[in-house]
């Protein structure tokens, strides 16, 4: 077998599903590693309890939370508020699946555009954001509270957004 085949028959184990409140602790895990201005704890339980705009899902591999991502759906526009994966699991394309499955909930829950916001200098998350159809619309000087560091925005548009996913549950 090889790397690829490896990688795609590790793949098919993967699920996603709504994020619960009992899935917090994992997050923290994986916001620690994947950003250097973390979510807290209170942050995401206000998310999930208080924002009814808030869509959160998880990715989990062999029961294990391994990525999740968020959105939050206001009107016809999805917001991505965060999406991040275990470093051990990137490089795999398993980022690339999350963000496919919350386009797909986007475009399922109405959603007729997505936006979001990354580093300028994140050239990695770039390039797979403009390989899902993102596109440059400016720039949000200073948004990076850490190091003043700018913001690419970026959107997508959703209408023609169609792609299989391993849906497990509702993310309404």
């Amino acid at each position: 077998m090889t790397e690829a085949e490896s990688l795609r028959e590790q793949g098919a184990g993967l699920v996603f599903r709504l994020m619960q409140l009992e899935d917090i602790p994992a997050i923290l895990v994986i916001e620690r590693e994947a950003f250097t201005m973390p979510w807290t704890e209170e942050a995401f339980r206000n998310e999930l309890t208080h924002n009814h705009f808030a869509k959160y899902m998880v990715m989990e591999l062999n029961g294990y939370i391994i990525g999740y991502a968020g959105m939050w759906a206001i009107v016809d526009e999805a917001h991505v508020t965060n999406i991040a994966l275990l470093e051990a699991y990137r490089g795999r394309k398993w980022g690339e699946r999350l963000l496919d499955e919350l386009m797909q909930t986007a475009a399922y829950l109405g959603m007729n555009s997505i936006t979001l916001e990354v580093r300028v200098s994140n050239e990695i998350a770039q390039n797979l954001y403009r390989k899902k159809g993102f596109r440059s619309a400016g720039t949000r000087k200073g948004y990076y509270s850490d190091n003043r560091e700018d913001a690419l925005i970026m959107w997508a548009d959703l209408p023609d957004y169609v792609e299989p996913g391993n849906r497990e549950g509702s993310v309404d």
